[in-house]
C-alpha cells in the first residue's frame, strides 16, 4: 500500500506586488481510526506512514498496554470490497477482560489540551510511571551535536515545512529512529510504538528529541517510554517542566545555535 505524505499543489504566489502561479508541496493529513477488538476505540489526524507504530506508541502512553507482549495483532480493517482501509486499525490486546474493563474505565490521561491539567493530573501519572532513577550521563557536546542531526533527517519536513519530527538517539549520538508527522505527540508515538514493537524498550539509554516545543502530553509518553533525557527545539510549558522534575527527566529546550537551557535534572549533562 504506497503511503503519500505530501502532495503537490499550485498556489499563487504573491511577492513584490505581483502574483503568479507557483509550484509547491503540503503535508498529508488524513484521520486514523484505531480499533480495539473491533470496537471503535479513537480517531486521531496524522500523517500516514508508520501507523502501527503509532497506535501501539499510543496504547502504551495511555497505559492501555505495559509492555510488547501485551500487543496482540495489529491489522488492517478491511473494505466493502475486502481491501485494506488505508485509514482504520484493529488491534486486538493480550490483555484479560478484567485488566482492559479497569484500564478502559481510567479513559485517557489528562493532558494539556483538555484545560484540567494540574496538579491532579501529574499525581496521577506519577502513581502509574515511576520516576526515573537511570545514571546515563552525555557530555554536553553529544547533546549539541544531535540537533543537526535531526534537522538534516527530516525528509519531508525539507519539501514541505509542515511536518514535526521526534527521533531517538544512543548515548554517543548516534541516530537510531526518526518519524514525521503533522502533530508532535503522533511523532513522539510512532518513536516510541518503533521500540515497543522491537523490544527496546524501556529507553533508558537514549536520548529522545523532538522538533517543537515541550509540552506535558510530550513529556508524559517520553517518561511512559523511559527516556531519560528529553531535548527540544523550542521551549517547554510549565507543566512540562513540573511534570519533568516530578518523574525524573531532563528536559532540555532551546536546543540549537551551539546552546541549550537545561530544565530539570541536570545532572545528565556533563558540562
Amino acid at each position: 500500500m504506497r503511503v503519500k505524505k505530501q502532495l503537490p499543489i499550485t498556489p499563487l504566489r504573491w511577492s513584490a506586488g505581483e502574483t503568479r502561479a507557483a509550484s509547491d508541496a503540503v503535508a498529508v493529513e488524513e484521520p486514523l481510526e484505531i480499533r480495539l477488538g473491533g470496537r471503535r476505540f479513537t480517531i486521531t489526524m496524522r500523517t500516514p506512514g508508520d501507523d502501527e507504530e503509532l497506535a501501539a506508541g499510543f496504547l502504551h502512553a495511555e497505559g492501555f498496554i505495559n509492555s510488547r507482549a501485551e500487543l496482540g495483532e495489529i491489522r488492517r480493517v478491511r473494505d466493502a470490497r475486502g481491501g485494506p482501509e488505508p485509514n482504520a486499525l484493529d488491534i486486538v490486546l493480550n490483555v484479560p477482560a478484567e485488566g482492559l474493563r479497569e484500564r478502559l474505565s481510567r479513559n485517557f490521561t489528562i493532558n494539556s489540551s483538555c484545560g484540567i491539567c494540574g496538579r491532579t493530573s501529574i499525581e496521577s501519572l506519577t502513581r502509574r510511571i515511576a520516576p526515573l532513577t537511570d545514571a546515563i550521563h552525555l557530555p554536553a557536546e553529544t547533546i549539541l551535536a544531535i540537533a543537526p542531526k535531526l534537522r538534516g533527517a527530516q525528509q519531508v519536513f525539507a519539501s514541505t515545512g509542515g511536518l514535526h519530527a521526534a527521533a531517538r538517539f544512543d548515548r554517543t549520538g548516534e541516530l537510531l529512529a526518526i518519524r514525521e508527522d503533522i502533530g508532535r505527540h503522533n511523532a513522539v508515538d510512532k518513536i516510541v510504538g518503533h521500540a515497543l514493537m522491537n523490544d527496546q524498550l524501556p529507553l533508558a539509554d537514549s536520548v529522545m528529541m523532538v522538533s517543537g516545543r515541550l509540552s506535558f502530553e510530550i513529556v508524559q509518553k517520553a517518561a511512559a517510554a523511559g527516556a531519560p533525557i528529553l531535548a527540544a527545539v523550542s521551549a517547554p510549558s510549565s507543566l512540562a517542566v513540573q511534570l519533568g522534575a516530578e518523574l525524573g527527566l531532563t528536559l532540555i529546550g532551546f536546543l540549537r545555535e551551539g546552546g541549550f537551557n537545561i530544565y530539570t535534572h541536570p545532572s545528565r549533562v556533563i558540562a
